[in-house]
């Protein structure tokens, strides 16, 4: 029987490598980016389970399911981390009150 590569492999890989570079910004891209990459192996996994002798990258599946599921929790730490900042910070006023003194020292107009 002719073997065929899984659609969405190489698809979830570059999401989950996106979503690894992507992350330190407030945890928003790595949280989109693993859970786009997740959906992604979750429908190949489904056409694997239903012919494993029709695939021949099954383990480029499992490297990306294991990346994309790494940058999903380094994503939502990395979010839940910055909203506990804020909230550390007095909340959103506070917050925007330390910006500004940034600016201010740093000599940047608003």
């Amino acid at each position: 029987m002719d073997q065929q590569k899984l659609p969405n492999v190489t698809i979830a890989l570059v999401m989950a490598i996106l979503g690894f570079v992507c992350c330190c910004f407030a945890g928003i891209p790595g949280i989109l980016f693993g859970g786009i990459g997740l959906f992604l192996v979750n429908s190949d996994e489904k056409k694997y389970q239903a012919n494993p002798e029709g695939y021949s990258n099954y383990p480029q599946l499992k490297t990306a399911k294991t990346l994309a599921w790494v940058v999903f929790g380094i994503g939502a730490a990395y979010f839940l981390w910055s909203i506990f900042s804020i909230y550390q910070m007095g909340g959103i006023e506070g917050y925007m009150e330390k910006v500004n003194e940034a600016m201010e020292q740093y000599g940047i107009e608003q």
